[in-house]
């Protein structure tokens, strides 16, 4: 996709006419956003084990990077549709069932850890670009295991939904290598196969692999492979052909790049310590963030 500047103009534009057009405007309403309005309810997807993007604390509440970001639009809806009182529901979703969830409207939004691809923007669409990250592979120290190539006849953990698998596979180094695919229903449960010895390896976003193992038991038993699969963009899930929907949550994330708010947001998610055990991620913002936050895009990975 090219770069959003026209489409924030007019995001703010749409911002301004709604603010000032009353009821006339609600009437104009269409989408999500017409859904909302009428229901009195906004319903954020979230996930329970994508730390620290979208997981649950110890009081079993939504917390992390992506669901504050999606609380700020939250209110800029509020503000948009004049209804300080607008009911917020949070509602799990997998890796599996986020799409669906998403698309029949059980959902407004989605927060979490999903990828931005080219292949995905065929059934759904993404706001700005919130995080970039890179595929890994980790595994325990002590397994032998020191590439890609260690892993045939093995078995190799994933969470079900994504793509990570199929990224192994098709990695050059990994070509006539044949491994057992074990999949979690969540995050959580995938690392449990490596944490317990089902799985050799687990295969994932590199952010994702070093939150589960900074809270995990013994953290110094794992280890990632140099070798990164792929470089993929993080965003905020949205309904296909929702171009009003979809033009605020841009203006909102935009504003929080240009303001430094979302710089603070990761601080505190990545360098600082996290509910529910206090763990310190010390994962700095990368030059491909940075970079996506002074030029915001929504451009997806192919494939």
């Amino acid at each position: 996709m090219k770069n959003l500047a026209p489409k924030l103009a007019a995001a703010v534009a749409l911002a301004a006419a709604v603010s000032a057009g009353g009821n006339a405007a609600a009437e104009e309403l269409t989408g999500t956003l017409k859904k909302i309005k009428e229901t009195g309810v906004i319903t954020v997807g979230h996930r329970d084990s994508s730390i620290p993007f979208s997981y649950l604390d110890d009081k079993q509440n939504a917390v992390g990077y992506s669901v504050d970001l999606c609380l700020k639009v939250v209110e800029a809806v509020k503000a948009e549709l004049k209804m300080p009182g607008l009911k917020v529901q949070m509602q799990p979703v997998t890796s599996s069932n986020r799409i669906p969830l998403l698309q029949n409207g059980t959902v407004d939004m989605e927060c979490g850890s999903t990828t931005n691809s080219t292949e995905r923007q065929k059934q759904v669409s993404f706001g700005l670009t919130t995080f970039v990250t890179n595929v890994k592979v980790v595994v325990k120290k002590n397994s032998g295991i020191n590439s890609l190539a260690d892993l045939n006849g093995k078995p190799v953990a994933t969470t079900s939904g994504t793509t990570s698998v199929q990224l192994l596979r098709a990695n050059e180094k990994a070509k006539g290598i044949d491994f057992k695919e074990i999949y979690g229903k969540d995050h959580a449960e995938s690392f449990l196969l490596l944490d317990s010895g089902r799985a050799v390896a687990f295969v994932m976003d590199d952010i994702l692999i070093a939150g589960l193992v900074a809270n995990s038991k013994n953290p110094g038993e794992y280890r990632m492979l140099d070798d990164v699969l792929r470089t993929e963009p993080y965003g905020i899930m949205l309904r296909k052909d929702d171009p009003q929907f979809k033009h605020l949550v841009d203006a909102t994330l935009a504003g929080l790049m240009k303001s430094g708010e979302v710089a603070r947001l990761y601080a505190r998610w990545f360098t600082q310590p996290i509910p529910p055990r206090g763990v310190n991620l010390n994962f700095p913002m990368s030059k491909e963030l940075n970079d996506a936050i002074k030029d915001p895009n929504d451009r997806g990975v192919a494939g």
